[in-house]
């Protein structure tokens, strides 16, 4: 019998990485590869159900902690070490970090996959510099880069990452059928309180600043200037949910603002948009857009 090559998946940060992973698992050959998942407790494993053969969740967090990245370290290579991967498969700069630290000395096969680089982020140049150097570090414990868009692979020439023999482009796709489900269960405005002759404008994304739910709320402050009916509806949580309903109280916009907060059909309420938008101050590659796209909804 043919041996299956064995992935070991290592994951900390959920939102697109997630849904990337889901439909990634969903389409591998089971016939020749065994995938392990090794994820935050962000991860839910009843979403990996029949795609993957292990789920293993670690203690990891997207703040820089020394002590707790260092006993996420020793967890993924106590991991590593009893597995026995053929490759080991890395997502996003945090997992990125512990799970090349933590493969360090076995010289498995290892991959690693930024899903947009940390030193784009819209954050303070030490920062950038901080990023930009700990990847730089990490480069010579990676067999093979995967960007997510040429973009993204320009970056990492830019900024001389890697050598360029390394870099891969693989372009993110969406998982069409599971799309196409939740469009057609659609949500219905009158069961989230919205009048059937609204103007909705809609947002599906972390309520965190990345995806800019402030400047969203801001915006909807002027449109409804203009569009008496509008209706902003947020298909999401996060730390800036308080702060963009304070703005709508202020601003007297309450009553138009419809916040979800986490939903496992989120394509199902992009049905009720007139307009579909994402604000994001820096995205790898804003995997909703494509979906959006599918839902024939204009963007911006």
């Amino acid at each position: 019998m043919h041996k299956k090559t064995k992935v070991l998946h290592i994951a900390q940060a959920a939102g697109g990485v997630d849904r990337y992973l889901q439909s990634l698992l969903k389409y591998f050959d089971r016939e020749k590869f065994e995938n392990v998942l090794v994820c935050s407790n962000d991860f839910a494993e009843k979403d990996y159900k029949n795609i993957v053969d292990k789920f293993i969740v670690v203690k990891m967090q997207r703040e820089i902690s020394a002590k707790a990245d260092l006993s996420a370290i020793k967890s993924v290579r106590k991991i590593i070490k009893n597995e026995k991967p053929d490759i080991v498969y890395v997502h996003s700069s945090k997992a990125g970090a512990i799970g090349r630290i933590a493969d360090f000395g076995i010289k498995n096969k290892v991959v690693y996959n930024p899903h947009g680089w940390a030193f784009n982020m819209d954050c303070g140049n030490k920062k950038k510099l901080m990023y930009r150097m700990i990847e730089k570090f990490l480069s010579p414990l990676t067999n093979e880069f995967v960007c997510i868009s040429d973009a993204e692979k320009v970056s990492a020439q830019e900024n001389k990452i890697t050598k360029d023999k390394k870099l891969n482009v693989i372009l993110n796709g969406i998982d069409i059928e599971n799309c196409e489900k939740q469009l057609a269960k659609s949500v219905t405005r009158e069961s989230l309180g919205i009048k059937e002759d609204a103007f909705v404008i809609g947002q599906v994304g972390r309520l965190s600043l990345q995806k800019s739910p402030d400047i969203f709320i801001q915006s909807a402050v002027k449109v409804k200037e203009k569009i008496k009916n509008a209706h902003f509806v947020l298909v999401g949580d996060g730390d800036m949910k308080e702060e963009v309903l304070s703005y709508a109280r202020e601003k007297g916009i309450e009553n138009s603002l419809t916040i979800t907060g986490w939903v496992d059909n989120p394509l199902s309420y992009v049905g009720l948009f007139d307009i579909a938008t994402l604000l994001s101050r820096w995205e790898g590659f804003g995997l909703v857009l494509p979906e959006y796209m599918l839902a024939k909804k204009p963007i911006v």
